[in-house]
């Protein structure tokens, strides 16, 4: 694969993402795709980053990931992203709290044959929940 294939697929897997067609992931993640840094309770593949993202979703439904930097080879991206939405459902045991968050990340993603199979990344889960309130 080269680096623009691997962009693209980036592309489609954050517009899946923001557009909460979650369905489309199978299509972007090998089925043996390993998170190193999984959510709390994700299972492994794609059904983990469905579940994942559902559950963001469901807490947060106006969810959005706005990448802001990207570094690419012919088989890995690496990018820096802000993660936006409001609480509106259930997050980690606590009730909604109507709060809007705005918090940053990063990953590494490799790719092979068309499909992520490799992620690792982090976070500021932290500081997402002290904006909540939620966390001192």
């Amino acid at each position: 694969m080269s680096r623009n294939s691997n962009l693209a697929i980036l592309e489609k897997l954050g517009s899946a993402v923001n557009s909460n067609h979650l369905s489309e992931l199978d299509n972007y993640f090998a089925a043996d795709s390993v998170d190193h840094d999984p959510a709390p309770g994700q299972v492994p593949g794609p059904q983990g980053y469905e579940e994942m993202f559902a559950t963001m979703r469901r807490a947060f439904p106006d969810l959005h990931i706005e990448v802001e930097h990207v570094v690419a080879t012919d088989d890995e991206v690496a990018f820096a992203y802000t993660i936006t939405g409001t609480h509106r459902g259930e997050l980690f045991g606590h009730s909604a709290t109507g709060k809007t968050v705005s918090y940053r990340g990063m990953q590494i993603s490799r790719f092979a044959d068309g499909k992520l199979v490799e992620r690792w990344g982090s976070s500021d889960e932290l500081g997402m929940l002290r904006q909540l309130g939620l966390r001192t």
